[in-house]
């Protein structure tokens, strides 16, 4: 048997650091004259030879690889000490291997022997939210609250954080209400209800909430942030005016400033946006994501020498995806014509999100340096995802077909790919589109009318099938009403409207059309809505203003197909 006197050291010892773990564990130690006080409070008890015993079956089934069973044994060693550091370590226990009837037990039995004990009113609290059990919580959190008289601040945070996650969010709204109703002038307080609020729906309260949060402590980032957060989504300017005025006041608060910039960028306002990342940047010149924002910006700003630097040195710090980074660097090469520098940057995205992206405008620059099969099998080797990016792949190589005038190799390409997924919107457009081209009309309908079955809300779809009629001049009235349902979709579309008046001068209602193609035209001067138009005043009469329509563009689209058929048919 171990010599009883060592063991009794050794018993203490262990006391000791089970009170210490559970203080870790809650994040919350208490004072040093509370802690002394509760040392003298600790029962007197007697070490025996079964008390001793008890605790080293427990300590050996931890040793072992056995929590759950140390727990059982320490929960019934605390009853019969009462000892509440060692209901507090039953409970840590009990907890942690998920055994919440046990972890219940202990945790009441550490309150009823420790009744003033934050740290057991808190963890108890915690434990009944988890476990969904508000309104057993409600009376322990009150209590908590109640019994803090120097930091219930803080204790509002914490429940904030016992709360989020719980699902029914009303309840939790209603709850926290309760809890604040007593402290109106703690900024925490209102900080927490705004945020429940807001997650139960309730906006405007949460406005409100945060902002009184603001108006208490007008110093504190969090009350500012939240304030900005809330006012973000329905009054933008004014959440970018309190940023502004905040930092004026405390010009070094990071997140601040940062989420200031970030809502500039939100805003379009790219310039300002810059000006606040720069000044984070200049203040943490190591920040590799600070520098490629500033980069990003500069090349969205236009100022391409000057976007390099700034994602060269991003790319320096070792500290941002270089991926990432070489994208971005290939997207500013190309923007400078530098179109053997981007094949290079891009060829150095090996992973992540912009991998794909990278060898798409690749196979773009390939085939753009006349080598259409390179580029092809460069797409051909490129592995998708998921079957979005498949169809992508597809895509673009029927588009750099159809640019290279292999319209009937395009078509193939998009059919070939539609045996695999049959019912892909943009693929089944993108082949109708192309069978219509290549003069198969019959099929042209078939994939139309398929994709319409599919997405009946798909505008361009009615649209497409009805103007590809009206083009034709085929069954007029069913074309017409084609069109006028993608026009009930989409009436701002100016596609569409050119449609519309297309159709009215089919069925000879020329005033009607010329309304709709000028509509069209002033939302989009397309060579094909001019080549309309043209045709509509010709018809009425307005022959010169017909040609000068004509004419104004062709100078900006000489090789326009449709557009040079009207002139050679009206005013050859």
């Amino acid at each position: 048997m171990m010599n009883l006197k060592r063991s009794t050291v050794f018993f203490a010892l262990l006391l000791i650091s089970c009170a210490h773990a559970s203080q870790q564990d809650t994040g919350h130690a208490e004072k040093p004259e509370l802690e002394a006080k509760k040392q003298a409070e600790l029962p007197k008890q007697e070490l025996t030879e079964q008390i001793l015993y008890e605790y080293l079956l427990g300590d050996m089934a931890l040793q072992r690889g056995q929590p759950e069973l140390a727990a059982q044994l320490y929960l019934k060693l605390a009853n019969a000490t009462r000892d509440p550091r060692l209901a507090r370590y039953a409970a840590h226990l009990a907890f942690e291997t998920r055994q919440m009837d046990k972890a219940m037990s202990a945790f009441n039995l550490w309150l009823e022997i420790e009744p003033d004990s934050l740290l057991a009113k808190q963890a108890l609290a915690a434990l009944l939210v988890s476990g969904g059990k508000l309104d057993e919580a409600r009376p322990h959190l009150i209590s908590l609250l109640a019994a803090t008289t120097e930091d219930v601040g803080n204790i509002f945070t914490r429940v904030s954080s016992m709360i989020a996650s719980y699902p029914d969010k009303n309840a939790a709204f209603n709850l926290l209400r309760e809890l604040a109703q007593p402290y109106p002038q703690v900024a925490e307080a209102r900080w927490v209800l705004a945020q429940v609020a807001e997650a139960a729906g309730q906006h405007e309260l949460a406005l409100k909430e945060a902002q009184q949060a603001y108006a208490l402590r007008p110093e504190w980032d969090s009350a500012v942030l939240l304030n900005a957060r809330l006012l973000q989504s329905t009054l933008p300017q004014e959440a970018l005016t309190l940023l502004k005025k905040y930092l004026e006041t405390y010009p070094d608060t990071k997140e601040v400033r940062l989420f200031y910039a970030r809502a500039l960028m939100q805003q379009k306002q790219n310039r300002e946006a810059r000006s606040e990342f720069q000044q984070l940047l200049n203040a943490y010149p190591d920040n590799a994501d600070l520098a490629f924002a500033v980069g990003l910006l500069s090349l969205d700003m236009g100022e391409l020498d000057r976007g390099e630097k700034e994602l060269q040195q991003a790319l320096a710090n070792k500290k941002k995806d270089e991926n990432v980074v070489y994208y971005y660097l290939g997207q500013l090469s190309e923007a400078k014509k530098h179109e053997e520098e981007a094949m290079k940057n891009y060829s150095k995205v090996k992973d992540g999100e912009y991998e794909f992206s990278a060898r798409i405008r690749m196979a773009y620059l390939i085939n753009k340096s006349g080598k259409l099969d390179e580029a092809r099998q460069l797409l051909h080797k490129t592995i998708p995802k998921n079957n979005k990016q498949r169809a992508q792949l597809t895509m673009v190589e029927a588009k750099i077909l159809r640019d290279a005038l292999q319209f009937e190799a395009a078509y193939q390409v998009l059919v070939k790919e539609l045996e695999k997924l049959p019912n892909q919107p943009e693929l089944m457009y993108e082949a109708a589109m192309l069978a219509e081209r290549v003069g198969k009309h019959h099929a042209f309908e078939q994939m139309m009318r398929k994709l319409i079955e599919i997405e009946p809300g798909n505008a361009q779809a009615y649209n497409a099938l009805g103007y590809g009629l009206l083009e034709r001049n085929e069954r007029v009235p069913e074309a017409m009403k084609l069109v006028e349902k993608a026009y009930q979709l989409a009436p701002d579309d100016a596609g569409i409207i050119d449609s519309m008046g297309l159709g009215y001068y089919r069925l000879g209602n020329l005033p009607k059309s010329l309304e709709f193609l000028r509509r069209a035209y002033a939302a989009n001067p397309d060579p094909e809505i001019a080549a309309h138009l043209g045709e509509v005043l010709w018809e009425q009469g307005e022959k010169e203003q017909a040609k000068k329509m004509w004419s104004d563009a062709l100078k900006s689209h000489p090789d326009n197909t449709v557009l040079q058929f009207v002139i050679k048919k009206f005013a050859p």
